[in-house]
């Protein structure tokens, strides 16, 4: 956006907003093109020296100002605010030009915008006094969103502006009906990661449906955890499980690992302390059809961890599957009336999955504490090393635990992460490559606060932990 188009500065009293305040007429000008057919070639000429108006959602071609002329058909081109119409002075070598050879004539061109126009922003920036904002500029912009709900987080000093803050963040975003703002921390106020909440603007209604990594999942936003700016994290993780393989969430949610992962053909034992998110977990698993690839549990994680690794040992031995059969889009190729049939055979018979002994994964997402359950791997497969190699190419799970720790410019708080796994698990180790020995691969997920950061750290479970005598 153009420097010398901003919207105008409002400073109004706490709660107020008036709209019309926001309406504003800018004195630019525009190279009329006499020629509609040459409006591309001067468009584009226009272009590379840099004089044509730069502004978000305008078009770059208008019709004449003049009615009469727009009525013929001939159109202009809105030029830089740098460019004066009576001032030649202010005009380029391409435009003088232009107008010498009278292909362009350069007159005033009146642009009005309204509050319809400006973004949330840039309507913040025009309302909050700017003493309000840090030495970035920064406004209270970041949220997370839920199906239709808008959770914010404010800082003090934005609370005597929240009703406002709402309002607008509501106009601007047509998917957001409710905004809300927390006022508890997650993790601290309830072991079940909810938090109190204030509504700020829309109904109370936080019944939502969200949709992320080709799933659909519902549940009520203020009895569960949920965190839209998690989804790339899910799908790292979920990249890494392969078809056939199991994975144990420990702390599952109400899904955002389980259901992608069942989704693709992996087998999960899902997780969560909290019987709301149990609840929700179980209704995802339905909604998206993996039942029998995701298991759904309400246990303490700490006690899940084992009981996990053997209610799966016990599945593979009493020979249980899943029954997958061909894709929709695979039938749908295979119908007699399609227009690209495959009519070289039959539709496959569905195909029969066995569920391994072992365990491939766990992912531990509850940064605040997840480190504090990592003593419980201890005798995870006590008696049973003949599953894993040497005895056999399988090898022993990978743990993804997720933690908070400060941020700093050097390894200090990722060394920091492998010594409070060491002190955990009573095995020492390092910073380094997951698929070696010892070594835990650290990766910064996201920042949660300034000087607060999300990690997961990933290690293989030491042959001294999982084949220890159990406590």
């Amino acid at each position: 956006m153009s420097s010398l188009i901003r919207p105008p500065v409002i400073r109004s009293a706490f709660g107020v907003l008036d709209r019309s305040l926001f309406s504003k007429t800018y004195n630019l000008a525009a190279a009329a093109v006499a020629d509609k057919k040459n409006i591309s070639a001067w468009r584009q000429k226009l272009q590379r020296e840099k004089t044509l108006l730069a502004l978000t959602g305008i078009p770059g071609v208008m019709p004449h100002p003049d009615q009469s002329l727009a009525s013929q058909g001939m159109k202009c081109l809105i030029l830089d605010p740098k460019i004066k119409a009576g001032v030649p002075e202010t005009w380029t070598p391409a435009i003088q030009e232009g107008v010498a050879s009278k292909e362009i004539g350069v007159i005033p061109y009146d642009l009005s915008l309204d509050y319809d126009y400006w973004s949330y922003e840039d309507v913040m920036k025009s309302l909050l006094p700017p003493d309000l904002r840090d030495e970035h500029g920064g406004i209270p912009g970041g949220f997370n969103q839920a199906g239709h709900v808008a959770h914010m987080n404010l800082k003090e000093k934005f609370l005597p502006y929240k009703k406002l803050i709402a309002e607008v963040l509501l106009e601007k975003n047509p998917s957001i009906k409710t905004v809300i703002n927390k006022v508890g921390d997650v993790g601290t106020e309830s072991e079940f990661r909810t938090f109190g909440y204030e509504v700020l603007a829309g109904p109370d209604d936080l019944n939502v449906e969200a949709r992320e990594n080709d799933c659909v999942f519902r549940f009520d936003y203020s009895k569960v955890y949920w965190n839209s700016k998690l989804e790339s994290e899910h799908r790292r993780l979920i990249n890494l499980f392969q078809p056939g393989e199991v994975v144990c969430d420990v702390m599952a949610g109400i899904g955002p690992f389980a259901v992608p992962a069942g989704k693709k053909g992996v087998f999960v034992w899902a997780n969560d302390y909290n019987p709301e998110s149990y609840r929700y977990l179980d209704e995802n698993i339905k909604r998206n059809k993996v039942e029998q690839f995701v298991r759904p549990f309400n246990q303490d994680g700490r006690t899940f961890i084992r009981e996990a690794a053997d209610m799966v040992y016990a599945a593979s031995k009493n020979g249980e599957y899943a029954v997958s059969g061909p894709s929709r889009k695979e039938q749908r190729s295979r119908h007699p009336k399609a227009k690209t049939a495959d009519k070289s055979g039959q539709i496959p018979e569905p195909k029969r999955t066995p569920i391994p002994p072992t365990i491939s994964h766990f992912v531990m997402n509850l940064p605040a504490s997840a480190i504090t359950f990592l003593s419980h791997y201890r005798g995870l497969y006590a008696g049973r090393e003949q599953l894993f190699a040497p005895h056999t190419d399988t090898k022993l799970p990978m743990v993804h635990v997720h933690c908070f720790a400060h941020k700093a410019d050097d390894e200090t708080p990722l060394i920091n992460i492998c010594e409070r796994i060491s002190a955990e698990i009573g095995v020492s180790m390092k910073l380094g490559d997951a698929e070696n020995a010892h070594e835990v691969t650290v990766l910064e997920v996201r920042n949660v606060a300034p000087n607060k950061h999300m990690f997961c750290a990933s290690f293989r479970v030491p042959p001294e932990l999982a084949f220890a005598a159990r406590p």
